[in-house]
Protein backbone atom coordinates (compact mmCIF):
# COMPACT_ATOMS: atom_id res chain seq x y z
CA UNK A 1 0.00 0.00 0.00
CA UNK A 2 2.43 2.09 1.13
CA UNK A 3 4.37 1.20 -1.97
CA UNK A 4 1.65 2.12 -4.11
CA UNK A 5 1.64 5.64 -2.71
CA UNK A 6 5.26 6.29 -3.18
CA UNK A 7 4.98 4.95 -7.19
CA UNK A 8 2.10 7.49 -7.48
CA UNK A 9 3.63 10.38 -5.45
CA UNK A 10 6.96 10.09 -7.70
CA UNK A 11 4.61 9.92 -10.76
CA UNK A 12 2.66 12.96 -9.98
CA UNK A 13 5.68 14.70 -9.53
CA UNK A 14 6.98 13.65 -12.51
CA UNK A 15 3.97 15.15 -14.31
CA UNK A 16 4.23 18.19 -12.72
CA UNK A 17 8.00 18.77 -14.14
CA UNK A 18 7.25 17.83 -17.61
CA UNK A 19 4.36 20.22 -17.47
CA UNK A 20 6.72 23.19 -16.05
CA UNK A 21 9.04 22.25 -18.49
CA UNK A 22 6.95 22.49 -21.25
CA UNK A 23 5.31 25.69 -20.33
CA UNK A 24 9.12 26.92 -19.99
CA UNK A 25 9.18 25.95 -23.63
CA UNK A 26 5.87 27.22 -24.86
CA UNK A 27 6.88 30.37 -23.45
CA UNK A 28 9.98 31.02 -25.09
CA UNK A 29 8.55 29.96 -28.48
CA UNK A 30 6.07 32.89 -28.06
CA UNK A 31 8.71 34.79 -27.50
CA UNK A 32 10.61 33.73 -30.31
CA UNK A 33 7.82 34.20 -32.57
CA UNK A 34 6.84 37.43 -31.19
CA UNK A 35 10.67 38.70 -31.94
CA UNK A 36 10.16 37.52 -35.74
CA UNK A 37 6.41 39.68 -36.36
CA UNK A 38 7.13 43.07 -37.18
CA UNK A 39 5.28 45.94 -35.90
CA UNK A 40 1.20 46.10 -37.10
CA UNK A 41 -0.01 49.63 -37.23
CA UNK A 42 -3.14 50.80 -38.52
CA UNK A 43 -4.76 49.59 -41.74
CA UNK A 44 -4.29 52.25 -44.12
CA UNK A 45 -6.97 52.48 -47.23
CA UNK A 46 -6.34 53.91 -50.20
CA UNK A 47 -8.74 56.38 -50.41
CA UNK A 48 -9.61 59.72 -48.73
CA UNK A 49 -6.85 61.69 -48.04
CA UNK A 50 -3.18 61.52 -48.17
CA UNK A 51 -0.36 62.14 -45.93
CA UNK A 52 0.46 65.37 -46.15
CA UNK A 53 -3.23 67.11 -47.46
CA UNK A 54 -5.27 69.66 -45.59
CA UNK A 55 -8.02 68.99 -43.79
CA UNK A 56 -11.42 70.33 -45.65
CA UNK A 57 -12.66 73.78 -43.32
CA UNK A 58 -15.88 72.67 -41.49
CA UNK A 59 -17.23 74.77 -38.79
CA UNK A 60 -18.87 71.47 -36.62
CA UNK A 61 -21.10 71.93 -33.49
CA UNK A 62 -19.64 69.37 -30.56
CA UNK A 63 -22.45 67.81 -28.61
CA UNK A 64 -20.58 68.24 -25.47
CA UNK A 65 -20.56 71.83 -25.96
CA UNK A 66 -18.83 74.54 -28.29
CA UNK A 67 -17.95 74.14 -32.11
CA UNK A 68 -14.90 72.45 -33.64
CA UNK A 69 -12.97 74.11 -36.99
CA UNK A 70 -10.99 71.91 -39.10
CA UNK A 71 -8.49 73.36 -41.92
CA UNK A 72 -7.18 76.02 -39.94
CA UNK A 73 -3.45 76.08 -37.79
CA UNK A 74 -4.05 74.91 -34.03
CA UNK A 75 -1.76 75.00 -31.17
CA UNK A 76 -1.59 71.58 -30.87
CA UNK A 77 -1.67 67.89 -33.52
CA UNK A 78 -5.21 66.35 -33.48
CA UNK A 79 -6.19 62.97 -33.32
CA UNK A 80 -9.60 62.31 -34.60
CA UNK A 81 -11.49 59.05 -33.54
CA UNK A 82 -14.40 57.63 -35.10
CA UNK A 83 -16.61 55.32 -33.15
CA UNK A 84 -20.35 54.82 -32.68
CA UNK A 85 -22.50 53.83 -29.93
CA UNK A 86 -23.38 50.03 -31.00
CA UNK A 87 -19.29 49.66 -32.03
CA UNK A 88 -18.42 47.25 -29.25
CA UNK A 89 -14.50 47.46 -30.56
CA UNK A 90 -14.60 51.58 -30.19
CA UNK A 91 -16.37 50.98 -26.81
CA UNK A 92 -13.38 48.69 -25.48
CA UNK A 93 -10.72 51.11 -27.22
CA UNK A 94 -12.35 54.33 -24.86
CA UNK A 95 -9.60 53.96 -22.21
CA UNK A 96 -6.73 53.55 -24.79
CA UNK A 97 -8.12 56.71 -26.65
CA UNK A 98 -8.62 58.44 -22.52
CA UNK A 99 -5.32 57.10 -21.46
CA UNK A 100 -3.39 58.92 -24.90
CA UNK A 101 -5.44 62.15 -24.18
CA UNK A 102 -3.82 62.59 -20.86
CA UNK A 103 0.05 60.85 -21.76
CA UNK A 104 0.10 63.35 -24.80
CA UNK A 105 -1.73 66.33 -24.28
CA UNK A 106 1.20 68.94 -24.04
CA UNK A 107 1.08 68.35 -28.01
CA UNK A 108 -2.22 66.81 -29.07
CA UNK A 109 -5.91 67.32 -29.01
CA UNK A 110 -8.72 64.38 -29.14
CA UNK A 111 -11.45 64.57 -30.78
CA UNK A 112 -14.37 61.93 -30.82
CA UNK A 113 -16.12 61.76 -34.27
CA UNK A 114 -19.29 59.93 -35.10
CA UNK A 115 -22.23 60.21 -37.57
CA UNK A 116 -25.76 59.68 -38.37
CA UNK A 117 -28.89 61.93 -36.80
CA UNK A 118 -29.41 60.12 -33.65
CA UNK A 119 -28.34 63.14 -31.46
CA UNK A 120 -30.28 61.41 -28.37
CA UNK A 121 -28.34 57.84 -28.81
CA UNK A 122 -24.83 59.86 -28.81
CA UNK A 123 -25.76 62.10 -26.01
CA UNK A 124 -26.65 58.49 -23.71
CA UNK A 125 -23.69 57.51 -25.23
CA UNK A 126 -21.05 60.44 -23.99
CA UNK A 127 -22.93 60.17 -20.52
CA UNK A 128 -22.63 56.54 -20.17
CA UNK A 129 -19.36 56.25 -20.99
CA UNK A 130 -18.06 59.35 -19.62
CA UNK A 131 -16.96 61.68 -22.59
CA UNK A 132 -18.03 64.99 -21.51
CA UNK A 133 -14.09 66.23 -21.52
CA UNK A 134 -13.85 65.48 -25.25
CA UNK A 135 -14.98 67.73 -28.04
CA UNK A 136 -17.91 64.99 -29.55
CA UNK A 137 -18.86 65.76 -33.28
CA UNK A 138 -21.11 64.39 -35.76
CA UNK A 139 -20.10 65.00 -39.56
CA UNK A 140 -20.47 62.26 -42.45
CA UNK A 141 -18.25 65.30 -44.62
CA UNK A 142 -15.76 64.93 -42.27
CA UNK A 143 -15.59 61.04 -42.19
CA UNK A 144 -15.70 60.81 -46.15
CA UNK A 145 -13.23 63.21 -46.48
CA UNK A 146 -11.02 61.53 -44.27
CA UNK A 147 -11.70 57.82 -45.88
CA UNK A 148 -13.61 56.33 -43.08
CA UNK A 149 -15.42 52.96 -44.27
CA UNK A 150 -14.94 51.11 -41.00
CA UNK A 151 -15.01 51.62 -37.49
CA UNK A 152 -13.28 52.34 -35.19
CA UNK A 153 -10.59 54.53 -37.03
CA UNK A 154 -8.44 57.27 -36.35
CA UNK A 155 -6.91 60.02 -38.26
CA UNK A 156 -3.67 62.22 -36.89
CA UNK A 157 -3.83 65.45 -38.15
CA UNK A 158 -0.37 67.83 -37.35
CA UNK A 159 -1.19 71.61 -36.24
CA UNK A 160 -1.34 72.86 -39.98
CA UNK A 161 -4.51 70.36 -40.31
CA UNK A 162 -2.59 68.82 -42.31
CA UNK A 163 -3.07 64.76 -43.10
CA UNK A 164 -0.50 62.54 -41.32
CA UNK A 165 -1.81 59.24 -41.00
CA UNK A 166 -4.96 57.40 -40.65
CA UNK A 167 -6.54 54.05 -40.60
CA UNK A 168 -8.79 51.38 -38.99
CA UNK A 169 -7.70 51.01 -34.99
CA UNK A 170 -8.51 47.84 -33.54
CA UNK A 171 -5.54 47.77 -30.45
CA UNK A 172 -3.40 50.30 -29.00
CA UNK A 173 -0.95 49.14 -30.89
CA UNK A 174 -2.70 50.29 -34.38
CA UNK A 175 -3.15 54.01 -32.23
CA UNK A 176 0.20 53.95 -31.42
CA UNK A 177 1.38 53.01 -34.98
CA UNK A 178 -0.02 56.84 -36.00
CA UNK A 179 2.41 58.41 -33.51
CA UNK A 180 5.51 56.30 -34.78
CA UNK A 181 4.16 57.41 -38.05
CA UNK A 182 4.06 61.17 -36.93
CA UNK A 183 7.51 60.56 -35.59
CA UNK A 184 9.29 59.05 -38.05
CA UNK A 185 8.12 60.65 -40.67
CA UNK A 186 5.90 58.27 -42.82
CA UNK A 187 2.07 57.27 -44.06
CA UNK A 188 2.05 54.06 -41.89
CA UNK A 189 4.52 51.94 -40.26
CA UNK A 190 4.05 49.81 -43.11
CA UNK A 191 5.67 52.30 -45.20
CA UNK A 192 8.57 53.26 -42.94
CA UNK A 193 9.10 49.13 -42.58
CA UNK A 194 9.35 48.85 -46.17
CA UNK A 195 11.71 51.65 -46.89
CA UNK A 196 13.68 49.94 -43.97
CA UNK A 197 13.74 47.12 -45.23
CA UNK A 198 14.63 48.61 -49.23
CA UNK A 199 17.87 50.38 -47.24
CA UNK A 200 18.58 47.27 -46.06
Amino acid sequence: MIDALIISNVLAWLVIVAMGLALYALTRQIGLLHERMGPVGALTVAKGLKSGEQLPHLHLPSLTGGTLSTGHTNERSTLFFFLSPDCPVCKSLLPVISSVAEREKDWLEVVLASDGDDVVSHQRYIAAQELQSFPYILSSELGLSIGVSKLPYAALVDEKSRMIAHGLTNTREHVESLFEAKRHGYASIQSFLAEEQRRA
